[in-house]
């Protein structure tokens, strides 16, 4: 007896996978052409950053006879006579003063806030939540004279003066965190939403209260979305020229944007471009070592809101 096998046929190509060369293609194109873009624009972003670095360790003769070219010895002097002469230190130290008191409490206020439209129900719940988020729509040029002329009734308008040389920016501080917390309710209450609600239900069966719940439960499990907004809020309050112009209009040692302005002025007068870039330099130092160092918990809190 003898035995046969029958021809083994060949499995034909599904239709599927030709037709799937094509989408593949596209995407591989579009892969291309957006790095290309987030390129450049990086490009387009560092370039100019490195060439103020650079250029504030150069005397005034390199910055004219060779603006693109590498310092011969390092000007550290021009630090020096942007941070005294250009009075940079006097405005990085106001600067620093108002954004310690307005970021927390715009933190403060807004997480407090943002908490109890994200887990409470009451009767006006979305009214309120998009009375907040229509405060992002609207621009702050149209509120500059009511809040000058409401600064000016109630006696904020001008910083008071706590001590010899220190003063206090009671108005500018108010005034940015009122700027500030549309968007930071807007975001922390959806990160508010992903938070689980049983950590909180086993924590009120444990005795706790609201205002315990709140600060020593759920505050800290927000961490990363509180992280991420507070850069942000620190960078945008950071770089405000035109409220601090308009708030504090009789005051020479304002905030660093402000002072910038002025060091533009003062040095072109006494013909030190090395100090104005120095000056530039040591304004924008900060928020970058701030974004470098938090960049993690930046990225973490912006994908966590988002994923959950």
């Amino acid at each position: 007896m003898s035995l046969t096998t029958a021809p083994v046929e060949k499995p034909t190509e599904p239709v599927a996978l030709k037709r799937s060369e094509k989408p593949a293609t596209e995407g591989r194109v579009l892969n291309v052409f957006s790095h290309g873009i987030l390129i450049l624009w990086a490009v387009m972003i560092i370039v100019p950053l490195a060439w103020v670095i650079v250029s504030s360790f150069k005397t005034e003769s390199e910055i004219d006879g060779d603006p693109l070219g590498l310092p011969e010895n390092l000007q550290w002097i021009n630090f020096a006579n942007a941070w005294d002469k250009g009075n940079i230190g006097v405005y990085f130290l106001n600067t620093v003063q108002v954004l310690v008191l307005s970021v927390t409490l715009t933190m403060l206020l807004g997480a407090m806030a943002a908490y109890v439209l994200a887990r409470y129900e009451f009767r006006g719940n979305r009214l309120v939540f998009f009375t907040f988020v229509s405060g992002m729509m609207f621009p702050v040029f149209l509120a500059l004279f009511p809040v000058f002329k409401t600064l000016a009734n109630v006696g904020l308008l001008q910083p008071m003066e706590i001590a010899p040389g220190v003063k206090l920016y009671i108005g500018l501080v108010l005034v940015y965190a009122a700027y500030s917390l549309p968007f930071t309710v807007f975001f922390l209450t959806a990160f508010f939403r992903t938070l689980p609600h049983g950590v909180a239900e086993a924590a009120m069966i444990d005795g706790a209260g609201h205002y315990r719940l709140f600060f020593q439960v759920m505050l800290p499990m927000a961490k990363p979305g509180i992280i991420s907004i507070t850069i942000f809020n620190i960078i945008g309050q950071w770089n405000q020229f035109l409220l601090p112009l308009v708030l504090v209009p009789d005051d020479e040692d304002a905030v660093i944007s402000q002072g910038l302005a002025d060091l533009a002025v003062v040095m072109g007068y006494d013909g030190d471009p090395g100090a104005l870039f120095a000056g530039t330099t040591l304004a924008m130092l900060p928020i970058l070592i701030t974004y470098i160092i938090f960049q993690r918990q930046i990225q973490a809190g912006m994908t966590a809101g988002a994923i959950k």
